[in-house]
């Protein structure tokens, strides 16, 4: 086995940087070969490990961070067809929490990745302009991609406090959009506060947007949240953490196995910002090895 250690020492408020040393020091303990690759952000740690990658093929990724870093590796790991063991280190975890490693120790990590097979798991692709994109859990625009717009023009504030603050200050202005959605084919338009299209159960660290989302079906889980007055928007919300919120009569949830979302709005993916719409996307099965607890 030959271990591309991938570690943003940043995430998680600095997280990273203490489990990803006591992964090291796991991997160098049980005899494990491996590299570790730290860069200052996501492009120079593809180019690294793509350098390194050439010289002396990878057989496993291990991602210590939080979902932004698996994020940016999981094209690596489709492409060379490497599995992927994402090892919960950031704010987030939503990726973490879907193959249920969140909350392992470094330990336990290292012990899976020993005694444990990776699992073929689908992921979604997006196309979006000229670009396509790899996602994990969720794609989504509507209220939550404004909140992340405003939030990471905070450069003052850090991690989730920056959310908390910019949903204060957009709920009061957000007006619901009008969205034209394509799904399987068939079009229809909607007026919409969120759109969610989901491969994995959650997004934003924990909130359960379709909790009967599943890796391992073949389909998206689509939540159209249609619009409902700002307090009544205020008293349903908390409910996504639990799921619960499936049951309100403005919450619909369709599956699909592809989308295409057209409107005056922003789509992001797995917390990264994709841009503005029209955005497509569809599930590929099987795409991705990853290890599953």
């Amino acid at each position: 086995m030959n271990i591309a250690l991938v570690i943003n020492s940043t995430s998680g408020g600095g997280k990273g940087k203490g489990f990803g040393e006591r992964i090291s020091r796991e991997l160098s303990q049980s005899g494990l070969h491996y590299t570790q690759i730290r860069e200052k952000g996501a492009a120079e740690n593809l180019i690294a490990f793509e350098r390194i990658h050439i010289k002396d093929p990878f057989t496993a990724i291990v991602s210590v961070g939080g979902d932004g870093l698996a994020h940016s590796l999981f094209p690596l790991a489709i492409k060379y067809r490497i599995p992927i063991l994402v090892a919960p280190a950031g704010t987030g975890n939503d990726f973490a929490r879907s193959v249920g490693t969140i909350g392992l120790s470094p330990e336990s990590i290292v012990e899976m990745l020993v005694n444990s097979k990776p699992v073929d798991v689908d992921m979604g692709l997006i196309r979006h302009k000229e670009k396509e994109i790899w996602f994990g859990q969720v794609l989504s625009t509507g209220f939550d991609s404004l909140v992340n717009e405003r939030a990471n023009a905070y450069k003052f504030l850090k991690g989730k406090v920056k959310y908390v603050f910019a949903t204060a200050r957009e709920l009061p202005f957000f007006v619901p959009r009008t969205y034209k959605v394509t799904i399987d084919g068939v079009a229809r338009e909607t007026g919409a506060m969120l759109v969610a299209v989901a491969n994995g159960q959650s997004y934003g660290g924990g909130m359960k947007v379709c909790p009967s989302a599943n890796l391992q079906d073949g389909l998206f889980d689509v939540l159209l949240l249609k619009p409902i007055p700002v307090r009544e928007f205020i008293r349903v919300f908390p409910r996504v953490f639990s799921g619960k919120h499936v049951g309100h009569p403005a919450v619909e949830i369709v599956q699909c196995s592809s989308i295409i979302l057209e409107s005056k709005a922003v789509g992001y993916a797995d917390g990264e910002r994709i841009g503005k719409l029209p955005i497509s996307a569809t599930v590929v099965p099987n795409a991705m090895l990853t290890w599953v607890a």
